[in-house]
């Protein structure tokens, strides 16, 4: 590793940097971070801190687990590529299709398409939703109907179904054909509704709407997230994502979960979908798949629609969809271990455990300091708080001083992410009861530094 000075020198001269202004990130260079043990990160001066973003929701395992590293040098060794198109294969990604079809059969899921990460992810499902159609003779359904506040990636579907204004409007005109549904998202809504189940049902009216409008005929897919994650963490209602299986049900809608972020045990469950006791008809997954230690991701396809895909005779299913790196051996030698780790660990339930902790300090928090508006959690370890200029007004907060609270908690031995007026919390979901505390004590400070 090149020294310290060397890195501050150099530090954002020649990389643009993702989701920034390459002018800000030359301004205000970015934290250096050089290792990281368990739930914690060290940064270039040495700081110790504990990590709270976990990566970026994807370092479930901690920056420490030896399995997946084991498991990832001995595939190295053995056998480092090999593509699975059409003809061929490996035996890693063999043994894994197999552990994610036992894994995710509560969920009806029982086929696997290999990505190479989320946006990926997300793009293979919403292409097979349209293929799906076309393969059943009902290709008018093209259209695809998402929520506000959601978030699906980069790629420019992805951007397309995406319903925050900060990931599209810089690169419109997007994908035509898609079309966005109020989130049920009590602190800002356009109902001004802050009863949780009231406000489900006004936005499980305004899809019905919108489908009615549309025409049902031709609409392929809804996606949502099960628990928003990006857009704030917002959990909605346990009767919403019911509802919206219902009427996509109804009007032959397929029902697309963006499990990116939630999969494999982060919501306190081992999937996002199960708290609400839904079946989906596809789910994106990455991140957590491989503990964040190899770029992977996997698109899980449910029984009906594979058997539409499989009983197919005109050729119509043939795929026309794939990257280099699907089913990558590596990758899948890195899930494999990554896989049996989470199971036993049971890592669900100590993200449950500690999400409730995190819930009720970042509840104490908003008791006490009055520039949180509002705090969202309780469903694992997904937490937010959003913070405002003015409670009374919902004003939001600048962009200033939501930055001196995060630079206040990393000073404190916390590293959060600031993603708008939010501060999110996702650590690794072998936080400790220790580390958790620590998180709540560094936050007050961060937010007392600005009071």
């Amino acid at each position: 590793m090149k020294d310290a000075n060397f890195l501050k020198e150099h530090n954002a001269r020649s990389i643009w940097h993702p989701m920034a202004h390459p002018a800000d990130s030359q301004a205000n260079p970015p934290d250096i971070i050089v290792e990281g043990e368990g739930a914690q990160i060290i940064d270039v001066d040495g700081n110790r801190l504990i990590d709270a973003v976990g990566g970026l929701w994807n370092v479930n395992l901690g920056y420490s687990c030896a399995p997946v590293k084991q498991a990832i040098a001995a595939q190295l060794d053995r056998l480092p590529f090999y593509s699975i198109f059409r003809g061929t294969t490996n035996d890693a990604i063999i043994e894994l299709g197999e552990m994610l079809r036992a894994f995710f059969a509560p969920d009806g899921l029982t086929r696997a398409f290999f990505t190479s990460g989320g946006s990926d992810s997300v793009e293979i499902a919403l292409r097979l939703a349209r293929q799906y159609h076309k393969v059943r003779g009902q290709g008018g359904r093209v259209k695809y109907l998402s929520l506000k506040k959601g978030y699906h990636g980069t790629h420019t579907l992805g951007a397309s179904v995406n319903g925050n204004a900060n990931f599209r409007t810089q690169y419109e005109p997007l994908m035509p054909g898609c079309f966005h549904i109020p989130a049920p998202y009590p602190y800002r809504n356009p109902f001004n509704e802050t009863d949780p189940q009231k406000l489900a049902q006004l936005c499980l009216a305004a899809l019905e709407d919108e489908i009615a409008f549309q025409g049902a005929e031709t609409i392929a897919a809804f996606i949502m997230e099960p628990i928003l994650g990006a857009g704030g963490v917002i959990p909605p209602h346990p009767s919403f994502m019911p509802g919206v299986r219902e009427l996509c049900d109804r009007h032959g809608i397929l029902l697309i979960a963006d499990e990116v972020i939630t999969a494999f045990g982060r919501s306190g469950d081992w999937t996002g979908s199960r708290h609400w006791g839904v079946q989906p008809d596809l789910m994106t997954t990455a991140k957590a798949i491989t503990n964040g230690y190899f770029p992977f991701g996997a698109v899980m396809i449910g029984g009906a629609v594979a058997e539409v895909f499989e009983a197919d005779t005109t050729g119509k299913a043939a795929i026309g969809s794939g990257y280099t790196y699907s089913g990558h051996p590596v990758g899948a030698a890195a899930a494999i271990a990554c896989l049996k780790e989470t199971e036993r660990l049971n890592v669900k339930d100590n993200a449950a455990a500690r999400g409730a902790q995190l819930f009720e300090g970042v509840q104490a928090l908003m008791a006490k300091h009055e520039i949180v508006g509002d705090v969202r959690g309780g469903h694992g370890l997904m937490t937010a708080l959003e913070l405002v200029s003015d409670r009374a007004t919902k004003t939001g907060i600048d962009k200033a001083t939501i930055g001196a609270v995060h630079r206040a908690t990393y000073e404190s031995g916390v590293m959060v992410r600031v993603s708008g007026p939010n501060i999110i919390l996702s650590p690794p979901l072998i936080l400790s009861e220790t580390e958790a505390a620590k998180i709540i004590d560094a936050l007050d400070a961060g937010l007392s530094a600005v009071a």
